[in-house]
């Protein structure tokens, strides 16, 4: 059984930061990409960053880059995104998903497995 525990969320003024982390289990982690999306109300979900199974490819949505930086530790099971400079639309809900495989996808039908998400609110 595959899990994955996202944590970090919370509410934080803009410029500010916050890092979230996602725990795995259930899975070999280091044999597979790991993404991040957010949702916000109304919106479809969409991709924000990815990473390839050894931390050394990663892959950001246009609207994030410079901002937000993603990790991971495969001795942890843990993938992180530290994100810098949060601004209002920034707000959704955050998802950590795990890829079908070793490759790096930025559409949500790449990923089988899903987190409950973590809500980040930016106010302005």
């Amino acid at each position: 059984q595959v899990q994955l525990v996202e944590s970090g969320g919370g509410l934080v003024q803009a410029g500010g930061s916050l890092r979230l982390s996602c725990a795995a289990s259930g899975r070999t982690f280091s044999s597979y990409s790991m993404g991040w999306f957010r949702q916000a109300p109304g919106k479809e979900r969409e991709f924000v960053a990815a990473i390839n199974w050894s931390g050394g490819r990663l892959y950001y949505q246009d609207s994030v880059k410079g901002r937000f930086t993603i990790s991971r530790n495969n001795v942890k099971n843990t993938v992180y995104l530290q994100m810098n400079s949060l601004k209002p639309e920034d707000t959704a809900v955050y998802y950590c998903a795990t890829a079908l495989g070793v490759v790096i996808q930025t559409t949500p039908d790449g990923y089988d497995y899903w987190g409950q998400g973590t809500q980040v609110t930016v106010s302005s």
